[in-house]
């Protein structure tokens, strides 16, 4: 059985207040989401008074009870100039609270809310941090404007956190003088994740399942997996099924994949938005995880927290070698990496897998340890002990 992940409520004396703000969170999906709540769960487990600040709740949509104190605010969540507006009201309307309090900014909607507010406000922070995920580090620094707001409100923070080297690497490329503030924040397994106590069982005859579990988005990668699988030899085809769980398609990209699905000689099942309580059913029916993400516009796998959530049942990885997936998925000991447009490489990697049970297997244990290696309560530990004051500086 693997070790539990440390959760524990720490004994501590009560920190500094926090207050976590994010236009990602329930019943918002994604792996940003999963890092904001789990964040905001270790902050509290390590002796932070924790409120967090989120878009309003669609209608119907019940609030789970969390450890934390929320407030919903009236913004939809979305990157618009109103939601940024708005959220910068909100932040101007509690600038008493923030000069006492942690700011904790986990992804990328609230800093542009601060990055507006700076040139008309001025906010007293206690304590500002900040975590980079990988792609908007590459939007922010690509236009003038964005890039000069960026670095002064880096120079405000006092400690900025990364979800991989990779993305401390592209901060520093893009903004040198945040380099001595940042910390290395992978994140971990969900805490309401349900782990499997036991390896995975070998399995009957059957037609063998290569599993993604990603939006529906060419920076996933499915069409890439698809076209892998059809350069396998026809017997080998007849002998596996490819299933997609996921939804937010864009691009007409799910027209993409059904299109190439037709020329496959195995079925290619799209099988939708799963909730997460269900997850676990699905990935225990796969054999073998791929998420080949791909370039795509400005965005990039800064990790990818999925990747430890299927090891953590167990199962084998192929993945492109692309961004920090590398420092998630460990080439040869957790799974296959391959470079990215070389679809040789990656059909070679799955006829592998496919032909090879043992290493598969080693694989997919050795997944298992790794995953439960990660823990929120270390992440937390690192981005909000022993903070410095924020800098105060005008943006000039």
């Amino acid at each position: 059985m693997p070790p539990a992940v440390d959760q524990t409520i720490s004994d501590q004396p009560a920190l500094k207040p926090l207050i976590l703000v994010t236009h990602e969170f329930f019943p918002h999906r994604g792996g940003i989401a999963v890092y904001a709540a789990e964040m905001a769960k270790a902050a509290q487990a390590c002796g932070h008074d924790v409120e967090v600040w989120a878009p309003a709740l669609p209608p119907g949509v019940v609030e789970p009870a969390w450890s934390f104190r929320i407030k919903r605010l009236p913004l939809s969540g979305d990157h618009s100039l109103q939601s940024q507006w708005r959220m910068a009201r909100h932040l101007r309307k509690n600038r008493t609270r923030l000069q006492e309090a942690i700011l904790y900014i986990p992804e990328p909607g609230p800093l542009l809310a601060l990055l507006l507010l700076q040139f008309f406000d001025r906010l007293h922070i206690s304590s500002l941090v900040i975590t980079f995920h990988g792609s908007e580090i590459q939007r922010l620094s690509a236009r003038r404007f964005l890039r000069w707001s960026t670095k002064h409100i880096l120079h405000k923070a006092a400690r900025i956190g990364v979800v991989s080297k990779f993305a401390g690497s592209l901060l520093e490329k893009h903004f040198p003088d945040s380099a001595g503030k940042i910390v290395v924040t992978p994140g971990a397994l969900r805490t309401d994740l349900a782990i499997p106590e036991t390896a995975r069982a070998s399995k009957p005859s059957r037609k063998k399942i290569v599993l993604t579990v990603a939006r529906i988005n060419p920076r996933k990668g499915q069409l890439q997996v698809i076209e892998a699988l059809k350069r396998l030899p026809t017997a080998q085809q007849a002998l596996l099924e490819y299933w997609l769980v996921g939804s937010h398609s864009k691009d007409n990209y799910d027209v993409a994949l059904q299109t190439a699905a037709q020329g496959a000689n195995f079925p290619v099942k799209f099988l939708g938005d799963i909730p997460d309580d269900q997850l676990g059913d699905i990935y225990a029916q796969a054999d073998l995880f791929a998420m080949t993400s791909m370039p795509h516009k400005q965005s990039v796998e800064g990790f990818g927290l999925v990747y430890l959530e299927a090891g953590a049942h167990g199962l084998p990885v192929i993945a492109h070698d692309i961004g920090g997936v590398a420092e998630a998925v460990a080439h040869g000991e957790t799974g296959l990496l391959v470079a990215p447009g070389d679809q040789s490489a990656l059909t070679a990697a799955f006829a592998r897998l496919l032909d090879d049970p043992a290493l598969s297997r080693q694989l997919g244990a050795a997944g298992r340890v790794r995953a439960v290696s990660h823990t929120w309560i270390a992440a937390a530990r690192a981005l909000f002990g022993h903070l410095p004051e924020t800098k105060s500086p005008s943006p000039s």
